[in-house]
């Protein structure tokens, strides 16, 4: 018995080594990483704000899940971006800034990555070179998120429309 509870101790210890929580990075860390790197992997951005119910509840139940966890540090550099951050981001030869609106505001960078649409949580997918696969808008549950995530992470956009890929086998 002893035995069989040390395995089991081991193995759980094992588990929670590979799943650990996800690594975010600034915009800044995973633009340099995927322009100086040998095989750079795409890039993620989970734009939120911090009174964003619905982003804590992704960041609760969709980030921290193991399986989307283990595919996402395997495939993406992850960019956790506020959409009202207040420091200027460089990019490009670009100075994004913090716009003041009404009480709150917004990044430049944000507005420009979701395509204006100020809506959160949005998820952006981009290739390696810094070019927006797509902005998907609001909450998504753990399999809905690792379905769209490897759409674009084992390039299976490239072949077949989301239209193809999400249609249900027969």
């Amino acid at each position: 018995m002893r035995t069989y509870l040390l395995s089991l101790f081991i193995f759980c210890s094992i588990q929670s080594i590979n799943s650990q929580d996800i690594q975010w990075m600034s915009w800044s860390e995973a633009v340099q990483k995927a322009s100086s790197e040998k095989n750079p992997k795409k890039i993620f951005v989970d734009v939120y704000t911090t009174w964003c119910g619905w982003c804590k509840k992704m960041d609760k139940n969709t980030f921290n899940n193991p399986k989307v966890l283990d595919y996402m540090k395997d495939k993406y550099y992850m960019v956790k971006l506020d959409a009202e951050q207040k420091e200027d981001i460089q990019y490009k030869g670009k100075t994004f800034k913090f716009i003041e609106q009404g009480r709150n505001g917004y990044h430049e960078l944000a507005a420009a990555l979701l395509q204006g649409k100020l809506s959160f949580p949005t998820t952006i997918f981009l290739n390696a070179n810094q070019e927006i696969l797509s902005p998907v808008p609001g909450y998504q549950g753990p399999e809905d998120f690792l379905k769209i995530a490897k759409y674009f992470g084992d390039d299976i956009y490239k072949d077949k429309t989301w239209q193809e890929y999400d249609r249900p086998k027969s």
